[in-house]
């Protein structure tokens, strides 16, 4: 599996109760908040859903 580093730059304020729920599933709680994932199909499914809030690098 791959390692990435997940950012998320963006609120969730004002997003759908969907993606709040999302970001709260990935485990990213702030603005700036980042966490290391081996990245499996159902990581990446939920990242695809918020990319627009985050800033995903490989390790």
């Amino acid at each position: 599996m791959r390692k990435v580093r997940i950012t998320q730059v963006k609120s969730g304020i004002g997003r759908t109760l969907r993606q709040k729920r999302t970001l709260q599933a990935l485990g990213l709680r702030r603005i700036h908040h980042s966490l290391e994932l081996e990245l499996n199909p159902q990581l990446e499914g939920m990242v695809n859903k918020v990319k627009h809030l985050l800033v995903i690098e490989e390790i």
